[in-house]
């Protein structure tokens, strides 16, 4: 069994910063696709960050520039570096692993709040 244990978010002003944390544990694997989410009040989940097969990384334009996705397979944990921020970036965010066995998990979600 897969879980993920999201942190690190919070309120903070807008121009702020804040580093989201999703760590991984059970049977996991260091190629795993990894991926960030969110979801705002009465919007869609949305993608907005995420690993392609080759590695390298991928952005939603809206935090492109902004947000960096990144990882450490020796602690299990995926990051979102999230910098100028801004109320619309105000959602839940969820991580999220496909493993290379197939399985689909999510995070339970962590809340960031943006304050203009």
């Amino acid at each position: 069994q897969v879980q993920l244990v999201e942190s690190g978010g919070g309120l903070v002003q807008a121009g702020g910063s804040l580093r989201l944390s999703c760590a991984a544990s059970g049977r996991i694997f260091s190629r795993d696709a990894l991926a960030w989410y969110r979801q705002a009040p009465g919007k869609q989940r949305q993608l907005v960050a995420w690993f392609t097969s080759s590695g390298s990384t991928n952005y939603a334009d809206s935090v492109k520039g902004r947000f960096t996705i990144s990882s450490d397979n020796a602690k299990n944990t995926a990051y979102l570096q999230m910098n100028s921020l801004k109320p619309e970036d105000t959602a839940v965010y969820y991580c999220n692993r496909h493993t290379l066995l197939g399985v689909v998990v999510w995070g339970q979600g962590t809340q960031v709040t943006v304050s203009s």
